[in-house]
């Protein structure tokens, strides 16, 4: 892919994840060369600075990275809750069905609500990973804080 084409692919990408210049965005749990080069492509062709992950800044747009195998997901959700602005979204990035640590649809039909989100929409990130957009629900937003 040329580096005009690979830019735009990743401006589609960072548009439809909500990460455009002046978010504040975190990635946390990002141990894959795929993960890393799909967050690379979003960050550069959006213009936007990654807050680092032991970072207390509040963000707009947490990125979850996570496979079956990484451990507590509701734990995880909570802790990127923290994180979040009172807008703000988490994108829970899995594997795709068939794909090595994809995790399971009930798991996260577990976790979410015990971390006080909703799923609100999904998308294909990538041909691997695939994306839940999670927010707190407009009741539970004024008690998040």
């Amino acid at each position: 892919m040329s580096p005009t084409a690979a830019n735009a692919e990743g401006q589609r990408r960072a548009e439809r994840l909500g990460v455009s210049a002046g978010t504040q965005v975190q990635s946390l749990n990002e141990d894959d060369d795929i993960a890393q080069d799909l967050l690379d492509a979003i960050t550069s062709a959006s213009g936007t600075e990654l807050v680092p992950e032991d970072s207390d800044d509040v963000v707009d747009v947490v990125l979850l990275w996570w496979r079956e195998d990484d451990g507590d997901l509701a734990n995880a959700l909570i802790d990127a809750r923290r994180q979040l602005s009172d807008d703000g979204v988490i994108w829970l990035l899995t594997p795709k069905a068939g794909r090595d640590g994809h995790v399971a649809p009930s798991d996260v039909l577990d976790a979410v609500p015990t971390a006080g989100l909703v799923q609100t929409s999904t998308l294909s990130v990538a041909q691997e990973w695939s994306g839940q957009r999670l927010a707190a629900p407009k009741s539970q937003r004024a008690r998040h804080r």
